[in-house]
């Protein structure tokens, strides 16, 4: 009898496990069904980076040191820096610069700890290629001028959500000069100076 009774708990508690499942899978086909509908129409439409997006890495030669630092704050020594000592003016030589970017993680420590600011990121995701081998870039392929999605004639420019103005939900039809609900970093930091500004001012009326 008690062995009854175990059996018939252990299938409602497997019951109420599997409804529970089912609930947690359904929770989020309703959460997409609530989403906005949005299709873009790639490659003739393509969504606009945000202002800090990791996109291919920019090299500059003339400013490159042949300090290594960015060999040696990235997490696997990615980037390969060939560099000679010239016994003239006493300093390095760059010779070749290149990153598999078949490996890289972009996680950008090379571009925030680059003392000459020689490296940055760029817009540019689009690195598919059918040869894995062609995503090792060099330094005059590194030293491309960085691609814009704002500035492709062939190319309708769409917004994210979040820089769309407020109450808005799709990117189409959206004027170039209207503002984001969202501040830029810029104005962010613009407001907090101003804050900072009136907050000194009322403490010195105070005084």
């Amino acid at each position: 009898m008690f062995k009854f009774f175990q059996q018939v708990g252990d299938y409602a508690k497997e019951s109420f496990q599997a409804g529970r499942y089912i609930g947690q899978g359904l929770s989020v086909t309703f959460d997409h069904m609530n989403r906005r509908p949005i299709t873009v129409q790639y490659p003739y439409e393509k969504l606009i980076p945000s202002e800090r997006f990791r996109g291919r890495i920019h090299f500059e030669f003339d400013k490159c040191i042949a300090c290594e630092v960015c060999v040696r704050v990235c997490p696997i020594n990615l980037p390969v820096v060939d560099w000679e000592f010239d016994q003239q003016s006493k300093k390095k030589k760059l010779n070749h610069y290149s990153i598999d970017f078949g490996v890289c993680i972009f996680c950008g420590n090379c571009v925030e700890f680059c003392p000459t600011n020689c490296i940055s990121f760029t817009e540019e995701y689009e690195l598919s290629v059918y040869d894995r081998h062609e995503l090792n870039l060099d330094n005059v392929a590194l030293g491309r001028l960085p691609y814009k999605v704002t500035n492709d004639p062939m190319v309708t420019p769409l917004r994210e959500l979040v820089y769309l103005p407020k109450g808005s939900l799709q990117p189409h039809g959206i004027p170039a000069d209207a503002h984001r609900a969202g501040l830029f970093p810029s104005e962010i930091l613009e407001q907090a100076e101003e804050d900072r500004k009136s907050k000194n001012s009322g403490v010195r009326s105070q005084e």
